[in-house]
């Protein structure tokens, strides 16, 4: 499959790219541990179906040494055993954050008040900006059909 468009051939749409790219990259350096970073990015990106995400944060998770068991489990968080609480939190905001649509008030109190539990005020904001960047970044590949399954873990770094 060929995706739709290249975004890069655009010279101002590369430009606006590079510099939106520049803002995730950004928050791989946010005190939000990594690990839970590519777990909310799996998450997000199944919720989504963005198969492109899928591949980059699937092998970016398994690089830097997440477990397969983990990985596998991420889209029934809820029954597995394997995640901390405060992985659990973020995953649950994660959800309620990108199911804006399905809720009829976002993300609620209740899962914000969980995250806020485990989170410090740095941290929620680099969550928050995490979600929002990925949900971005998914409709941008979803909508021009970006193809999966040849990402190398650190294509993009």
């Amino acid at each position: 499959m060929d995706a739709r468009l290249n975004y890069l051939a655009a010279p101002a749409v590369g430009k606006a790219l590079k510099h939106f790219m520049s803002a995730g990259r950004a928050l791989k350096d946010s005190p939000l541990p990594a690990a839970t970073q590519e777990l909310v990015a799996v998450r997000v990106s199944q919720i989504n179906g963005c198969a492109a995400c899928l591949d980059m944060h699937t092998k970016e998770a398994a690089a830097a040494g997440e477990s397969v068991v983990r990985l596998n489990l991420v889209a029934a968080w809820r029954e597995a055993t394997v995640f901390t609480e405060a992985e659990r939190a973020a995953l649950e905001l994660a959800e309620e954050g990108t199911r804006v649509a399905d809720a009829s008030q976002g993300v609620s109190d209740a899962v914000w008040e969980h995250a806020a539990k485990h989170y410090d005020e740095e941290q929620l904001t680099a969550l928050v900006f995490l979600v929002s960047f990925l949900n971005a970044v998914n409709r941008l590949n979803i909508i021009t059909r970006q193809p999966a399954g040849n990402y190398e873990p650190g294509q993009f770094h």
